[in-house]
């Protein structure tokens, strides 16, 4: 195996910001002139990209290589488990499925797919001046030690350095750091080169005899105390468990405004096509949980991508929301449907061959004239097109495993090269396609936002760089990265 500068950035826990210092510190070493690369061995997440060699990654690591400024790439993220039921995923390995999994067989699986993940690896490395590794959780779950491939099995393997982080905002920072190390192995202890202690707020000189304490009862190098970065609410979050804290009302709002809804499917996918919405200031988006109606007076409902089409519109009928929708429609209310959104907007979703759950079919929402079959062929691409009604231009990606047909489908939503794509009511109220990222492109959105009244100047793309680019200053103030650099080089 090539040996390239590697570090690994192993968590306490879930959502602790990993990611986000991942992609933080690729900016950074990239513009020290590096050749970065990001690299997670193991990611669950329904929140996914399509790479450039044809296949899907998490989105995290579509940011982290954003953030390199490099094309993405399956490699990235060799394992990736996308959540459809309480007890099952469906199982990417190097961006193609491979089958669905339940819980329990995976974790006898796992051990068969880290020559994978090590392939991964090493080819990734042969591009890289720096490879940063982000781990999964946190390596303190011993109940999953067994076979690991996402933490401390990875980094054993293939040889890699570790860097502990911890979320003092949650609480417990302290207990947890002491807590993680002590729980592991003696072998995986030695790996530990350094802590981190993130999210900070307030004075960190009052955090001093804190990082000390870490520092002394640890023996582990403390590598920096990195504040609060507000801003991050601004980047693409990878897990749905984010949605529950997350706000999209980020600045002051325009005058006239509208308000656009969505409700909060249990296995919502994708979900990033919201932010570009979520970041104009003519827009009040609400995501709206279980349990709540979905307002009357909303000016547009969108119906986003789902990993389990069939289940989360029975949920959606659980929650009385096909109600909701009917009446908006009646009121003659627009909605939008998204990959799963769309193929649920239709007259039946059928499932013979079981692909998202149990064998079946339902009727759908009735409110285009179109069916959905689900197939066993994962349409992965990137797509180029242009809004049928406006002529703006556009891009996104197709990820579903679905054939939609019908009347409807005469009035395409879009047109991408050489074809139509979608569809939209007679009366023009109700359109849907399979596009994720549409909202990204600045001329699609603005033209789709004037037809409820709103004038967009937001360029979202220079947005999203500009927070990069502002976190991997944050970073480069906060923690030590020629250390760091230091720890990766002697690998």
């Amino acid at each position: 195996m090539a040996h390239p500068p590697a570090i690994m950035l192993q968590g306490t826990g879930s959502d602790v910001g990993k990611s986000l210092l991942v992609a933080g510190l690729a900016r950074a070493f990239t513009r020290r002139g590096l050749r970065v690369r990001p690299f997670k061995p193991q990611n669950m997440s329904n929140n996914a990209a399509v790479t450039s060699d044809g296949g899907e990654i998490g989105r995290a690591q579509a940011l982290q290589a954003r953030a390199c400024g490099v094309p993405l790439h399956s490699d990235m993220n060799p394992v990736l488990l996308k959540p459809q039921t309480d007890i099952g995923a469906q199982l990417i390995v190097q961006g193609k499925v491979a089958g669905n999994v339940k819980a329990a067989d995976y974790h006898t699986l796992k051990p068969t797919l880290m020559p994978r993940v090590l392939e991964s690896f090493e080819r990734l490395g042969r591009q890289a001046d720096l490879v940063l590794v982000e781990g999964a959780g946190s390596p303190a779950e011993i109940n999953l030690r067994a076979g690991d491939i996402a933490n401390m099995g990875f980094a054993e393997a293939a040889d890699v350095p570790v860097v502990l982080v911890g979320d003092i905002d949650r609480g417990g920072v302290i207990a947890s750091l002491l807590g993680t190390v002590t729980l592991l192995q003696p072998s995986e202890q030695a790996r530990l080169r350094g802590f981190i202690v993130n999210k900070f707020r307030g004075d960190p000189t009052l955090f001093k005899a804190g990082m000390d304490e870490i520092t002394s009862r640890t023996g582990l190098q403390p590598l920096g105390l990195v504040p609060w970065f507000a801003d991050a609410a601004r980047l693409p979050a990878e897990d749905a468990a984010s949605l529950d804290s997350r706000s999209f009302d980020l600045g002051r709002r325009a005058e006239r405004s509208i308000k656009i809804v969505v409700p909060r499917l249990p296995r919502i996918a994708n979900f990033d096509d919201l932010d570009p919405l979520g970041a104009e200031p003519g827009v009040r988006l609400m995501l709206i949980p279980p349990g709540r109606a979905l307002p009357g007076d909303a000016d547009l409902i969108l119906l986003p991508g789902s990993k389990a089409t069939l289940a989360d519109l029975a949920a959606l009928r659980e929650q009385g929301w096909d109600i909701d929708l009917q009446a908006h429609a009646r009121r003659g209310g627009r909605i939008v449907g998204l990959c799963g959104g769309y193929q649920m907007l239709g007259r039946r979703v059928a499932d013979p061959q079981g692909i998202e759950g149990p064998a079946g079919e339902a009727p759908g929402l009735g409110l285009l004239d179109v069916e959905t079959v689900l197939e066993p062929v994962k349409s992965l691409q990137e797509i180029h097109a242009r809004d049928a009604l406006s002529g703006a231009a556009l891009h996104g990606y197709e990820m579903h495993m679905g054939r939609t047909t019908g009347a409807d489908t005469a009035r395409p939503m879009l047109k991408p090269d050489g074809r139509d794509e979608g569809a939209v009511s007679a009366d023009g109220q109700i359109a849907g396609c399979y596009l994720h990222g549409l909202f990204a492109s600045d001329e699609f959105r603005r033209a789709f936002l004037a037809g409820f009244g709103v004038t967009s100047t937001l360029a979202f793309d220079a947005t999203v760089d500009a927070v990069l680019a502002r976190l991997a200053d944050h970073l480069a103030a906060a923690i030590d990265l020629d250390r760091l650099l230091e720890i990766a080089h002697a690998r």
